[in-house]
């Protein structure tokens, strides 16, 4: 190990038959656990069968100088004492480690239980039978039905996820379009605004424009009508006025108080 270079490390495993009595069923088998820690890095070499609780005699056997384990004490349920490292604690052997957080046999085990029910159909859907797997006729039954059920949920679930999804979107272009069509509907304002502002000011020119012709036109006639009457020779004076009779179509000359003469 890299805190102890000179260290020889020996691990020891208990077997199935104590360890089934004494703690309890194994996941795997002491075959199993034996070869497991083979492939461990750290581990120098592997002592099977080992004891429940540690003795002298095992302790010598194995020149063994140290054995190490968490501090928190271990019951021994063998009945030989409270903690299974009492021995080798009251002889000075016992070198303390820490527990990795997550990483214990009980753990490993409570995950398994917890999703029992999923390891079960997940071994029925790769072809192990209801037998192989320990399971009734009415156990496996219902857990077809339950994970049917599962799945339709799940189906739905997505659907409900994707209409969501779909009316975020059209509600996001929605709004948009609204912006849109705010910003458009103000240019369009601003730009009849400014058109009203120049057909308004194009009128008002044309009207001057226009007011201005007819009085030239009426001024034009006028001075026509005055020469005409110097032609004629009938001269009248500045003071004079000019009348002109809508309902006799006749023209009316008159002169301060004078009376009117008809031509």
């Amino acid at each position: 190990m890299y805190r102890f270079p000179n260290t020889y490390l020996l691990v020891g495993c208990c077997n199935d038959e104590v360890t089934h009595r004494l703690k309890g069923k194994t996941v795997m088998t002491d075959q199993e656990r034996y070869e497991s820690l083979r492939h461990c890095k750290w581990v120098d070499e592997v002592i099977p069968d080992a004891p429940w609780v540690l003795t002298q005699e095992f302790i010598d056997k194995h020149a063994i100088d140290y054995v190490a384990h968490d501090s928190l004490p271990y019951a021994d349920t063998s009945g030989a004492g409270k903690d299974v490292y009492e021995f080798v604690k009251s002889i000075g052997r016992f070198k303390e480690t820490k527990r990795t957080e997550g990483i214990s046999t009980s753990d490993i085990i409570m995950r398994i239980v917890k999703d029992y029910n999923e390891y079960v159909m997940r071994n029925l859907d790769r072809g192990y039978s209801r037998k192989d797997l320990g399971v009734s006729y009415v156990k496996e039954k219902r857990l077809r039905v339950n994970m049917g059920l599962k799945k339709l949920r799940e189906k739905v679930k997505k659907q409900q996820e994707k209409i969501q999804t779909v009316a975020k979107t059209a509600g996001m272009n929605h709004n948009l379009w609204v912006e849109n069509a705010d910003r458009l509907v103000a240019g369009f304002l601003e730009m009849f605004e400014e058109g009203k502002n120049i057909m308004n000011i194009l009128k008002i020119s044309q009207g001057t424009a226009i007011r201005d012709r007819i009085q030239e036109q009426l001024k034009a006639k006028a001075n026509m009508r005055g020469l005409a009457y110097d032609k004629n020779g009938d001269d009248f004076d500045d003071d004079d006025e000019y009348y002109y009779d809508y309902g006799t179509d006749e023209e009316d000359y008159s002169s301060g108080a004078e009376d009117a003469v008809s031509i």
